[in-house]
């Protein structure tokens, strides 16, 4: 009889992010995690075959022949070939986002080109991720960024690979560990009064703006290239954006559409007058 799925990992990205060290990692965490399923992204689709090869590869070198009697039944390649499913691109980016929330518990960061834009989606649905944080380039540090301003730094593999496998295998073994760290990302999506830093967006790009003109005023008085670092006390609304902040924006923003709609009708009459439509 089918058991039923204890736990469903996810992965979005192109398989072009995804290296043979990574794709080996992914098969050792499903074959520590019973019942647990892979979801990919058919990206492309011409690639499945050889992935699916590749499964068949590895698994059969560390059972040491290709016979699925010669180990256990569950870590078999036919076994972990039907743990790995492809689900079809979604063209509407809010449907992928849905998708995200209704199907994954934990997302399997790419290494050493993390997710970028599907971190982001998985994260704003409530799904934690799990990455390498032991690179040194900015496309493998992305993940781990998020996590630290999350407060998820337990998700961040900083001595690589064994603990990247060893977390991920945790959420999926330890249930109570898996709902204290969805609960404690779900509670920074909900936080409002201040909105956490993570998602507070009206704040990030105030502080943005003050970046770029920070860093024209170093420019214009000549002094030499450095970083820049933009604090949060020397910013537009210390604290963060709160409920009353963003409802005011909105007014505003319905207030100028307003105006900018009398402003067309006003030179539409003007036009009409002179016959020129």
């Amino acid at each position: 009889d089918e058991q039923a799925v204890s736990f469903v990992y996810c992965n979005f990205n192109k398989f072009l992010k995804n290296n043979p060290e990574t794709m080996r990692s992914w098969i050792r965490i499903l074959q520590n995690v019973p019942n647990s399923i892979l979801c990919l992204l058919e990206n492309p689709t011409e690639g499945i075959p050889n992935l699916r090869q590749f499964v068949n590869d590895v698994t059969a070198e560390e059972g040491n022949g290709d016979d699925d009697h010669d180990r256990d039944a569950t870590t078999s390649p036919s076994n972990i070939n039907a743990r790995i499913h492809f689900l079809p691109w979604e063209k509407n980016p809010f449907d992928h986002q849905q998708r995200s929330h209704s199907l994954c518990n934990a997302m399997l960061d790419s290494h050493p080109y993390n997710g970028h834009t599907t971190a982001q989606d998985a994260l704003y649905a409530g799904v934690p991720i799990v990455t390498r944080s032991d690179g040194d380039d900015m496309a493998s540090r992305v993940t781990t960024s998020s996590n630290v301003i999350l407060s998820l730094e337990e998700l961040n593999a900083y001595n690589g690979i064994e603990e990247y496998e060893n977390i991920a295998i945790r959420l999926g073994n330890d249930e109570e560990f898996f709902r204290s760290v969805r609960t404690k990302l779900i509670e920074t999506c909900l936080q409002t009064n201040p909105m956490h830093p993570y998602w507070d967006v009206p704040r990030y790009v105030k502080n943005f703006e003050k970046g770029l003109v920070m860093v024209w005023e170093n420019f214009l008085s000549g002094e030499k290239t450095d970083h820049v670092e933009v604090r949060d006390e020397d910013g537009w609304m210390e604290g963060g954006t709160t409920e009353e902040e963003l409802v005011r924006r909105e007014m505003k923003r319905r207030v100028m559409r307003k105006l900018r709609r009398l402003v067309v009708l006003d030179e539409y009459d003007k036009y009409n007058d002179k016959g020129e439509l």
